[in-house]
């Protein structure tokens, strides 16, 4: 992970206490659903709903959401003087009002949320007095990737006239907004949008956010819709309806939201994609984007039978890796996903080494899209190797949309962290692995991979002795600055350059006797006991995340089973329990499960992922006491736990092939769904 947020709240050992003991969480055992009363939390860490370009990031206020977060709308806002995330334009705050009496969290009762894996929504239930029940549900339409739907049901328990209306809030970091209210002519009657555009805080982009309300009515007979602008920054659409008693009433809120980043006029894109949600009518959206998401989970899955709550925790992962990726988009994801605004949004080794595997193995198509957002960039990393007085293609530590560097300048990560180039090169092979596609890797991996091979052959520098070495570097353990001959780094930078012949060789293209040359002879260092040294002046020392142990795995350089059990046994001592990133012990889990060690696998296994859930919801921090939600990089390196090391499966030059590993004695069968390009489905017990 990089440097640049690292900063991380304390919480009380009482709590923490109660949640790791389950106490307080609402329905844990649900597959494919998690339910809380909200009633009974004093901590909240709000849950996404999105579909790989918007994350909609849930709040315990029934008619409001914490952030929209949009996959590559990126702007300088004060934050290190680099692009972060923009606080977007927000059309998905609403308002209820019973005989005149807003309703709002403080005035709720017998609140519950629940996050539906399996349909991609998120609902929240309440009662209001005796008056009304209410339940607000949230959609980031899977099949429209610049659409939301929000729908409001509201059951009176006895007559009352209801006052609501949806609304548009800008941000005050937003330039210039704008406010519209226009009606257009559709069959039957006419369709109010609202309508908000701004500029960004650096006016580099134009942002647009069009609602429209949609009721069960026919046209004819739908209530009047009165708007209202209260400032530059807030708008609304609001109408009356009396409810008799026992009287149902649904309305619902189409929106879209754009930016010039995704589309070169949002202002009036906006309007035609809210109109088309529209035109299409609730059900249809409905339908739509739950067959959208049965597909995923059709294609994709990992059933454990015998652990309950960890199958929904798996299903927590995977639902959040599916939501934070969209096929066919070329866009990338940070180690918070769409859940929030951490990492500025910015792309890191996260996504090459940690989530891709994961993604690569149940889902091909979306992991395209994150290796294509490397392809897309090649160009800045060529320009960016230049600059570093070096050759091929140096991929930036942070990446945004320009692929330039964009770490803070403070960060020694930024300059020095020189690994991600071989991650990328890395992720680029095993796409080709996985799907065996060669119009691929000759169009798109080979330019990557031999671009990364010739950065790195001007980067290594030889010794008399013809042994080759990489000085000055950022290791994978970020505690550890400016060293040489970081072991993950001159492992990655072996595996690149064995990858890149083989893929020479399946292209038929001329071999350089240089790849194996530094190949054979780059130092790993060790101590005169044998245990891998993480880097030539190691001393024991703290180590911040997984460095020496990722040789093994993914990268297959120590494959003898005592210098795996070694190194584990080593290391494992190393990392501290308290801040310090959550994947580290999702890699010891997968490498004793694959040492037949499976109780300690499993006990790593848990310990990977339970000790940093927080909130109702179970996502995941990146460290203990830490809130900075939902980091999905521990979801992938859990997931490839599950996969890779008890699933037995491995990557392999000619794909997939499939190990067997033992399961823990709690699991009475892992069933995994929908591997790779042939849709598979191994059932283990």
């Amino acid at each position: 992970m990089g440097q640049t947020n690292c900063k991380f709240r304390t919480i009380t050992v009482f709590i923490a206490l109660l949640f790791h003991g389950g106490l307080i969480w609402g329905q844990e055992k649900a597959p494919w659903t998690i339910e809380a009363d909200l009633d009974q939390f004093e901590q909240y860490a709000g849950v996404t709903v999105a579909n790989g370009i918007i994350g909609v990031v849930s709040s315990p206020n029934p008619f409001q959401v914490k952030d929209i977060v949009m996959a590559g709308a990126y702007d300088v806002n004060g934050r290190g003087r680099v692009s972060n995330f923009i606080r977007n334009i927000n059309p998905l705050n609403l308002f209820v009002e019973v005989d005149g009496h807003r309703i709002s969290s403080a005035n709720a009762s017998n609140h519950t949320q629940q996050l539906d894996f399996y349909r991609g929504k998120f609902s929240s239930q309440f009662n209001f007095e005796d008056k009304a029940t209410v339940k607000v549900t949230y959609r980031a339409l899977r099949q429209l990737p610049y659409n939301t739907l929000v729908e409001v049901t509201v059951t009176a328990h006895k007559p009352f006239l209801m006052n609501a209306g949806s609304i548009i809030d800008t941000p005050e970091s937003l330039r210039g907004p704008q406010n519209l209210h226009t009606q257009i002519n559709v069959t039957g009657g006419t369709l109010n949008l609202m309508t908000t555009k701004a500029k960004s805080p650096s006016e580099k982009l134009e942002l647009a956010a069009c609602s429209t309300l949609l009721f069960p009515e026919e046209k004819a007979k739908e209530p009047v819709i009165i708007h209202e602008q209260w400032d530059a920054n807030r708008q609304l659409m609001r109408f009356n309806k009396a409810l008799k008693k026992g009287e149902s009433y649904t309305f619902s809120v189409v929106s879209a939201l754009l930016s010039s980043a995704h589309q070169a006029d949002p202002y009036n894109e906006s309007e035609r994609l809210a109109i088309y949600g529209a035109l299409q009518g609730r059900n249809q959206l409905v339908e739509s984007h739950e067959a959208a998401w049965k597909t995923l989970w059709e294609e994709g899955d990992i059933i454990v039978k015998g652990d309950p709550q960890l199958q929904q925790d798996l299903r927590n992962m995977l639902y959040h890796l599916y939501a934070f990726v969209r096929e066919e988009s070329a866009y990338s994801l940070s180690p918070m996903g769409l859940s929030g605004l951490g990492y500025n949004g910015h792309i890191f080794w996260d996504t090459d080494i940690w989530v891709f595997p994961a993604l690569l193995v149940l889902q091909p198509q979306l992991a395209k899209s994150l290796i294509e957002y490397r392809f897309d960039r090649l160009d800045a990393a060529k320009r960016n190797a230049w600059m570093h007085g070096y050759k091929g293609a140096m991929y930036p530590w942070e990446s945004a949309v320009t692929g330039d560097e964009e770490t803070p300048t403070w960060a020694l990560s930024g300059p020095f962290e020189h690994h991600i180039s071989a991650c990328v090169g890395i992720a680029a092979w095993n796409y080709y692995s996985v799907t065996q596609d060669t119009t691929w890797l000759e169009e798109k991996g080979w330019p990557m991979m031999e671009a990364i091979g010739e950065f790195w052959l001007s980067r290594v520098t030889e010794d008399s002795n013809g042994q080759f070495h990489i000085k000055n570097v950022v290791g994978a353990d970020e505690w550890a600055e400016n060293i040489d001959n970081d072991a993950w780094t001159n492992g990655a930078v072996k595996t690149h350059f064995n990858n890149l012949k083989q893929a020479a060789i399946v292209l038929g293209k001329p071999l350089n006797t240089a790849w194996s040359q530094v190949a054979n002879n780059l130092i790993i260092e060790r101590f005169p006991d044998g245990t891998t040294r993480e880097h030539r002046t190691y001393d024991g020392e703290p180590v911040k995340q997984a460095d020496v142990n990722l040789l093994a795995y993914p990268l297959n350089i120590v494959t003898e089973a005592n210098q795996i059990r070694k190194d584990l046994e080593y290391y494992k001592l190393k990392i501290p329990d308290i801040g310090t990133p959550a994947m580290t012990k999702s890699i010891f889990a997968l490498l004793y499960a694959r040492l037949g060690d499976t109780e300690k696998a499993y006990e790593a296994f848990l310990d990977a992922h339970r000790p940093n859930q927080w909130g109702p919801f179970r996502v995941i921090m990146e460290a203990p006491r830490s809130y900075n939600p939902y980091f999905v990089t521990a979801a992938g390196g859990n997931l490839q736990t599950l996969l890779m090391g008890f699933g037995g499966l491995k990557i392999t030059d000619k794909g997939l092939v499939k190990e067997a590993v033992p399961l823990p004695k709690k699991w009475k069968q892992l069933i995994l769904k929908g591997v790779g390009p042939e849709n598979k489905t191994y059932t283990l017990e």
